[in-house]
């Protein structure tokens, strides 16, 4: 090739200025290049390097063998065009995770209480002035007593040391455990190279510049690079563009490959031109001054941060959205929401945190008012100037004691047990197969109701063999011996079979002696390989004759023709085009058939409706995969076809053979699907294959039982079935199949992301459903994020299907899918015995300091023991359930669901149970403990005072009852056995032990700081046997039956869409995302307003309509609230149309909704409610269109249609806010 001088010495030059000048083109220059796209991108290869040829001899390699793949080289590469890596941002360091930690408010609270207490303790007043401060001040006869006043406020620092350590320590490790999870990924990737002339896979860090990389259908292209040889690629640039259209890629008219772009139909070699830093990716990550690949991480991290602040009702958990959001919006697919759990965990946390912000509030007041009260009107005690230090001292011990209620109260364990609990599963999870890609798909995945899984490679071991064939006009049960079959077909067949399978599906010896022939590529062109394998003849010869680079034209496999065909021009200028394809969809196209002796003779159609019925129905029925192989001959008389006008093209063929292909079914399966089926999970298969293989399967799966009413559907008849006229989906229609379909074959991603849709939008069911879908195909994606939980398989799957992911199957296998959903069960429970543990403990200490403070005028349990029993309760009683192993046992039970408690009545029962049986001991220990032990009583004593016995008793008893409590919280259920397989789990049993000996040194040598004074020998005994108590107790509660007790409430219920009002979602409108946290701090006053709103606006109206005049005045009170108006002329409406107001309160069904609200306070909203007709009621069209319009006016439809505009993006996808729920019935009959 020739260049212009100018070039050269550019070139030159450059290579001067480049440390080793031994390739012909330098970094800049190829950088440069990749910017350009197109007919400019041609222009510039031709001008600069001739063509796509020089190239390759600039960068020292071959476009058939690729690079030598010699070590030097590939550093040599490495150092110059760097490598195809791109570097992480730093972690935040522990030191920066301290100070995260340190922001929360209930620990900056106490960090102040305790710097002002330690301020004072060194102020001593002259000691004449010290009697007239009031007797709670005098009483201080030692010196050394006084000395130690110190102690107090240094040891609550201390311990809010200990606390700020080991929060950020948890999210420290948690950290490394996702850059691990994240490396791990990274390193999973691989990429085909070809070097050496030897296709190898290699890690996607090794690509170097000059590599020759193997692009195929499904891949995430890794570098940069030029097209060097493509059939029919196509390529996704959105991530770069954000143009969805596919673009078509040839060498002609755009070779220009970016990395980061998904390849979406065909194949092809490219030469890679840029790696790492420098690609397309590479420089957009470089400006965004951070990397791609963490991006999980970013965003686990944020939920990290989220998570620590243990103050959850200072700043509820949504900054969980911010990372999401962000990656979210690059996909521009609505974003999922909040994970169940999280939602559940917010709104609970919300709820202990407020009240014990009350609580605390209430201690503080009640200290103060009867210290005032006592010191300056029944002591009657002037206020002296020289005592206001002493005053403080008391108002910062009263603040202090105020602040520990609240620090018990609030659960900030709570993030901690999720965090840990899912950190946990995702750790075990590896161990069974499943890569967890984002953290809360673990929990979803417990709740999950219904799975769509593939067929191929997830239900059935994707290892293809050919079983059957129909060939020279006779159908062959085995595979037929060569001598059966005529030459003139055999060596079609071979030829057809050889060229027309990607080339970079081989069949490879076996890696051990004796073990099967490996299969690398597409599998079911594996058994075509196979087959002709078995007929004695190799497919490698005619490959090696033939190479990719002669191929005439390749139409390569997609969903759309669901056939591939291959074009070859013979010697003589004439073309044969070899294609296979699905057996029911070929046979349409061909017009005439191989016979017995190698002659084509003509096939008619009902020789191939003979042929469905003798050849094709019988293989499928069997489970096997029908494929046919045909070919066309173009003669060099009829000129050069138009091969873009497939349709012409691939119509007249000649059929070769129909081949029968088995994929037998994993052992193991059979055995997963009947647990997921007793657990309560519908597993539905979804499928390209033809109907009969797919029933013929699922039935060897016990997918479908012989004698059950279940549907098996093809893609055009469910597509039919769920259209109205106009052709739009209904998801009425769509609800009327989908609780029978058990099976959907020939299915188009489309119609599996149509499915999952619908299942997910449902509301037939009593409780919404939660969807976990399988693929591997690149066309899965959109159902992968569709759904709940998206698994793509690990080997099979491809590099877009992966990236749509939350999780990972890495041995393809349908029984990883049930590991977990046991992991997810797990962690679901585990919180839930968190739960009940925390709150017992939140319960008794809140009543004993609040009481003890209000009767003593001290809180028994002081701020530093307070901080240790919230230090047990918190971070260790996370640590020690959260751990515990999931077992077979929660397989048995029917899946929560997304409106299920967080506790449930059984919970509440042993909550309360153990709290009276707490409060009762530690109340007779405080008030009758002195004449029982026989000690001095620690009531009432003054300000700076030692330690006393008595107390000491109390708070070791206290802790010790939590301790054995811990051992009860094992079981949520009601078990009656609470030590079943307590030795499993080593972390608890090491926790506990752990505690108790730390407890004994607190008590024995804590000394002042804990205020505690050494217990003797039976002391200890008693403590524990109170202690044991609890675990006998526990015993006694299990016996009693919960649903005796009608009063127990549940608690901790998910926040629905459809429970928020209108106005309020208005109010909503500028936050981001719906904060369920902020809602339940408003609703209650929101109820008040528009309750009295309501009614008098109805009043206004009636009393409007008494004198006749107009509605002005009853509206105008209104203004200020558009909805409202929008609300009040409704009613004003429904009077105008003569209709009674009341009409839709005398049906019946409206009564039970009104006693549901009264029974439910939560203002839980069923799903199978009946919806009632009310004047408020316009989504008319969106429900159950009867009755419904009778009470409403047609023409005010606005008022929800607009409140629905005004939802933030995030939740447009949701239901759109039914006001049909009891909460609006009441309002209106108000």
């Amino acid at each position: 090739t020739l260049f212009c001088p100018t070039v050269k010495q550019r070139c030159n030059s450059m290579m001067e200025a480049n440390h080793d000048g031994e390739f012909g083109c330098t970094l800049k220059e190829l950088r440069s290049l990749m910017e350009l796209r197109g007919a400019e991108a041609i222009s510039k290869i031709g001008e600069s390097y001739g063509d796509v040829q020089g190239l390759c001899n600039r960068l020292k390699t071959s476009p058939t063998d690729g690079l030598s793949g010699q070590p030097t080289d590939i550093e040599k590469r490495k150092t110059v065009f760097g490598q195809n890596f791109i570097p992480p941002k730093k972690p935040k360091t522990f030191l920066q995770l301290v100070w995260e930690a340190l922001q929360d408010v209930t620990l900056i609270i106490l960090e102040v209480a305790a710097v002002v207490s330690l301020g004072l303790s060194f102020y001593k007043p002259p000691d004449a002035e010290r009697d007239h401060c009031g007797k709670a001040a005098g009483g201080v006869e030692d010196e050394n007593e006084a000395e130690a006043g110190w102690i107090e406020g240094a040891a609550i620092l201390l311990s809010v040391i200990c606390v700020v350590l080991v929060t950020a320590f948890n999210d420290w490790s948690k950290e490394k455990q996702f850059r691990g999870l994240q490396s791990r990924i990274e390193q999973e990737q691989k990429f085909t190279v070809v070097r050496g002339g030897q296709v190898i896979q290699i890690p996607v860090a090794e690509i170097v510049v000059g590599d020759i990389a193997q692009v195929k259908y499904g891949d995430l292209l890794p570098a940069d690079g030029v097209l060097i040889q493509g059939n029919d690629l196509k390529i996704d640039e959105s991530s770069l563009t954000g143009e969805s259209d596919h673009v078509k890629k040839t060498q002609e008219k755009d070779p220009m490959l970016l990395s980061g772009t998904h390849v979406m139909e065909g194949s092809g070699k490219m030469v890679v031109t840029a790696v790492g830093v420098n690609s397309q990716t590479g420089i957009i990550f470089t400006l965004l001054g951070s990397d791609k690949k963490q991006d999980g991480s970013v965003e686990n991290r944020k939920k990290a941060k989220a998570q620590d602040g243990a103050a959850m009702e200072m700043q509820p958990l949504n900054s969980d959205e911010g990372a999401d959001a962000e990656e979210k919006k690059k996909a521009n697919l609505p974003k999922k929401e909040k994970s169940v759990l999280q939602g559940k965990l917010t709104k609970l946390a919300v709820q202990i945190g407020k009240a014990g912000l009350v609580m605390s509030a209430i201690t503080v007041i009640i200290l103060v008012v009867l210290f005032v009260v006592d010191t300056f009107w029944i002591q009657n005690l002037p206020w002296i100037k020289d005592c206001t230090p002493i005053y403080i001292q008391f108002f910062v011990k009263f603040f202090i004691i105020g602040v520990t209620v609240l620090v018990v109260a609030v659960p900030e364990g709570l993030p901690l047990a999720v965090t840990i609990s899912l950190a946990y599963s995702v750790k075990k999870m590896m161990k069974d197969n499943n890569l967890v890609r984002h953290l809360d798909a673990c929990e979803t995945m417990g709740n999950a109701t219904a799975i769509c899984s593939d067929k191929t490679g997830t239900l059935t071991m994707n290892r293809m063999t050919v079983v059957q064939a129909y060939v020279a006009e006779k159908h062959f049960k085995k595979v037929p011996e060569p001598e059966n079959i005529p030459s003139s077909t055999l060596d079609v067949l071979i030829l057809g079979i050889a060229v027309n399978c990607a080339y970079t599906t081989k069949i490879m010896p076996p890696e051990k002696e004796g073990g099967l022939p490996r299969q690398v590529g597409n599998k079911t062109e594996c058994a075509l390989l196979g087959f002709s394998n078995d007929l004695k003849r190799d497919y490698q010869n005619i490959r090696n004759e033939i190479p990719e680079e002669k191929l005439y034209k390749v139409y390569t496999f997609n969903s759309v023709r669901k056939s591939m065909s291959t074009v070859l021009k013979m010697a003589d200028g004439s073309y044969r085009m070899f294609s296979k394809g699905a057996s029911e969809i070929l046979l349409k196209k061909c017009y005439k058939i191989l016979t017995a002796n190698g002659e084509p003779k003509v096939f008619r159609p009902r020789d191939r409706d003979d042929m469905v019925k003798k050849v094709i129905e019988p293989m499928a029925s069997e489970g096997l995969r029908t494929i046919c192989l045909a070919y066309r001959d173009f003669p060099v008389s009829e000129g050069e076809p138009d091969w873009d006008s497939e349709t012409d093209i691939l119509t007249g063929l000649t059929c070769i053979c129909v081949v029968g292909i088995e994929d037998p079914v994993r052992p193991e399966v059979p055995d997963a699907i009947r647990k997921c089926q007793r657990a309560g999970i519908t597993v539905r298969m979804v499928t390209g294959d033809n109907i009969n293989t797919a029933r013929a399967i699922a039935t060897k799966c016990g997918i479908l039982q012989p004698g059950d009413d279940f549907l098996c559907l093809e893609g055009k008849e469910f597509n039919r079935r769920i259209r109205n006229e106009k052709g739009e989906i209904e998801q009425e229609r769509i609800d009327k199949i989908w609780p029978k379909l058990r099976v959907l074959a020939r299915s188009s991603p489309t119609d599996k992301h149509t499915l999952v849709k619908g299942i997910i939008d449902s509301t037939v069911a009593e409780q919404r459903q939660v969807v976990a879908v399988t693929g591997d195909g690149t066309n899965d994606g959109p159902a992968l994020k569709k759904a709940d939980v998206g698994f793509a398989m690990g080997i099979a799957g491809t590099d877009v299907a992966k990236e749509a992911s939350d999780i990972i199957l890495t041995d393809d296998n349908f029984s990883s899918i049930v590991k977990a959903v046991m992991w997810g069960r797990n962690v679901y429970d585990s919180i839930s015995k968190f739960l009940q543990f925390q709150l017992t403990v939140n319960v008794v200490a809140v009543i004993v300091a609040f009481t003890g403070a209000c009767i003593t005028q001290d809180s028994p349990l002081k701020a530093v023991q307070m901080l240790w029993v919230n230090l047990i309760m918190d971070t260790f009683a996370s640590l020690a359930l959260a751990t515990e192993p999931p077992t077979e046992a929660l397989l048995l039970r029917k899946p929560y669901g997304r409106n299920k408690p967080l506790i449930s009545r059984t919970m509440m029962k042993n909550i309360l149970g153990q709290g009276v049986f707490q409060l009762i001991i530690i109340f007779t220990l405080l008030f009758a403990g002195e004449k029982l032990f026989d000690i001095d009583s620690g009531r009432d004593a003054p300000l700076h005072a030692p330690p006393s016995e008595h107390y000491t008793i109390v708070f070791n008893t206290f802790v010790l009852m939590q301790l054995f409590n811990e051992i009860n919280a094992r079981k949520i259920h009601g078990e009656r056995n609470v030590f079943e397989g307590i030795f499993n789990n080593l972390i608890f049993c090491s926790i506990v032990f752990g505690t108790f000996i730390i407890q004994i040194v607190i008590v024995q040598f804590g000394g002042k700081p804990f205020s505690c004074v050494a217990l003797s020998i039976d002391q200890w005994l008693w403590c524990t046997f109170l202690g044991f108590g609890s675990l006998l107790w526990g015993q006694v509660i299990s016996t009693i039956p919960t649903s005796r007790l009608k009063f127990l409430k549940t608690a901790g219920h998910g926040t629905q869409k459809e429970e928020i009002p209108d106005e309020e979602l208005e109010e909503l409108e500028d936050m981001d995302e719906i904060d369920h946290a902020e809602r339940e701090l408003r609703r209650g006053q929101i109820l008040w307003f528009r309750g009295l709103n309501r009614i008098q606006t109805q009043m206004d109206v009636v009393s409007a309509f008494q004198s006749g005049t107009s509605f002005q005045g009853a509206l105008r009170r209104q203004a200020s609230n558009s909805s409202q108006q929008q609300h009040d002329i409704r009613v004003v409406n429904a009077f105008r149309s003569s209709i009674s107001l009341y009409e839709g309160l005398e049906k019946p069904e409206s009564r039970t909704s009104i006693h549901n609200f009264m029974t439910h306070p939560e203002f839980r909203i069923e799903d199978s409610e009946p919806h009632i007709p009310l004047i408020d009621d316009t989504d008319a069209e969106d429900d159950a269109p009867t009755k419904r319009n009778s009470a409403s006016p047609r023409n005010n439809n606005n008022a929800v249609e607009s409140s629905n505009h005004l939802l933030p993006e995030g939740t447009k996808s949701g239901t759109p806010s039914a006001p049909g729920s009891p909460l609006h019935s009441l309002e209106t009959s108000l």
